[in-house]
């Protein structure tokens, strides 16, 4: 069981893109703990083009905001190490990286609802 979660970009992005509440489905999930967005996560948020980014970029200020000089998937990895975090996202090139260390993956299923892996 993951201590705590990070939320990239593509997980930001979910609730507005599949009408999901994250919220929700994360504390069906795992009940209450911590959730980070790393800094350089609210920074690809702006430089999207994404119709949703806005409304991601507010929802992300919701969360803990953590500082990092890294940037893109380096700096998620980082923080979910150091926080030993399970990761939303559906980015496939960021999965395949998770696994490779064996940190959690949660990822949205049937644009309904969230599912872990199991490790």
């Amino acid at each position: 069981m993951p201590k705590s979660i990070v939320l990239d970009a593509n997980g930001l992005l979910m609730p507005f893109q599949f009408k999901l509440n994250l919220d929700k489905e994360l504390k069906r999930l795992f009940g209450d703990i911590p959730v980070f967005v790393p800094s350089s996560v609210l920074g690809e948020l702006h430089n999207t083009t994404d119709k949703n980014s806005k409304a991601a970029l507010a929802l992300a200020r919701k969360y803990s905001i953590v500082e990092t000089e890294l940037s893109g998937d380096d700096a998620v990895l980082a923080i979910a190490e150091q926080r030993e975090a399970a990761v939303l996202t559906n980015d496939r090139e960021l999965i395949a990286r998770l696994r490779e260390l064996r940190i959690p993956v949660i990822r949205l299923r049937a644009e309904r609802y969230l599912v872990a892996d199991e490790f």
